[in-house]
């Protein structure tokens, strides 16, 4: 699991765990960071974060940003194989 700011413009993530006080993980669960989601990075710049979630644009600082562990999509989705 990495924090949500190692994530680069582009990247498609999938939220894994969220850290922090209960107000915060509370907010952010309002907001639509909720744990086995998908969260599209729109834009970065030194940690703070423009993603889209549930079809939804929003801003994180990077303290914020950093609370919310993630796995990169398509590590998280099972693999296929061939026949």
């Amino acid at each position: 699991m990495f924090p949500l700011t190692m994530a680069k413009a582009g990247e498609t993530v999938r939220i894994r765990k969220i850290s922090g006080r209960d107000e915060v993980r509370q907010h952010l669960a309002e907001l639509g960071f909720v744990v086995d989601s998908d969260v599209t990075v729109i834009s970065e710049l030194d940690g703070n974060l423009i993603v889209l979630v549930k079809n939804s644009r929003i801003a994180l600082d990077k303290t914020m940003a950093s609370r919310i562990l993630i796995a990169f999509a398509d590590d998280a989705a099972p693999q296929s194989g061939s026949l």
